[in-house]
């Protein structure tokens, strides 16, 4: 693959938690958050896309190419990719992997977007898995279908794969194991680099966790502990992840003016093609 060394690739993800809550104030706040940041690529859930509203365009502003899963809820509420550069290539994963799988949540899709970026072509993967607590079985299937669609999307290419999402699994799960090749499920392996846990070790990293009230505002999730359930990852070849993570952050994951953005904490990652380390420092 095309190396382009000296460049870093800025990739986020955030559950926007649609219009819930404050929107308003919410929605000032992720804009400044967005535009601090500015990140190359993004994987939105919970984003609106209805009756001529576009959640993802009103929160980043102009200049984005977009994709939005296909298949959204009544009110619109789905999952959605955008990227500063245009999009070569797209697929969604059908993820209703058994009859306890309802598209009416919001979830059963993975999206892939083949996009030309600063570090050489990239295959975004926006993953969102089903939420439900006990829907672990699910997930794997799920995991298993999207590693095995990205793996076809690839095939005999040598293209970077970043996936990025809610998993709605914490890294000691099976799905999310079978993410990062600590096991194989259902007869398939494959190992992806989690960003997160490359650059901060054993920190826990929690984005999803009860110190925000926004856990408490709508559907009560208190009565579980915090967790970590939001990932950037790399995929591995035979040696390692064609990109290294430079470094991985939570954001969004204060009060902005005494204002949560969201229910979730965001996670921000910089990659870089392995010959570009040195020159990135």
């Amino acid at each position: 693959m095309e190396e382009r060394t000296g460049h870093r690739l800025r990739v986020a993800t955030l559950n926007v938690w649609s219009r819930h809550g404050d929107w308003p104030r919410r929605r000032a706040a992720l804009r400044d958050g967005f535009d601090a940041l500015r990140p190359d690529l993004v994987a939105l859930q919970e984003s609106v896309v209805i009756d001529g509203y576009d959640q993802v365009l009103d929160v980043l502003g102009d200049g984005w190419h977009v994709e939005h899963q296909a298949d959204r809820t009544s009110g619109g509420v789905g999952c959605s990719i955008a990227s500063r550069a245009p999009h070569v290539r797209v697929e969604e994963v059908d993820l209703r992997v058994t009859d306890r799988v309802h598209s009416g949540d919001g979830v059963g899709r993975s999206a892939v977007v083949e996009i030309d970026t600063v570090v050489g072509v990239v295959a975004f993967v926006n993953h969102k898995p089903s939420w439900e607590l006990p829907l672990e079985l699910e997930r794997e299937l799920q995991a298993v279908r999207t590693a095995t669609a990205v793996e076809e999307f690839v095939r005999g290419r040598d293209v970077h794969v970043v996936l990025a999402g809610d998993f709605d699994a914490r890294p000691d799960s099976a799905s999310v194991r079978f993410w990062t090749g600590r096991q194989a499920l259902h007869g398939m392996s494959v190992q992806y680099l989690d960003a997160w846990e490359a650059a901060n070790g054993d920190e826990p990293g929690h984005t999803f966790t009860e110190v925000n009230p926004l856990i408490r505002a709508r559907t009560d999730w208190s009565r579980i502990p915090p967790r970590r359930i939001d990932y950037v990852m790399v995929r591995c070849d035979d040696r390692g992840p064609t990109l290294l993570v430079h470094s991985c952050e939570r954001f969004l994951d204060r009060p902005v003016g005494g204002i949560w953005a969201s229910d979730h904490f965001g996670v921000v990652a910089d990659l870089v093609v392995p010959a570009a380390v040195q020159s990135a420092g």
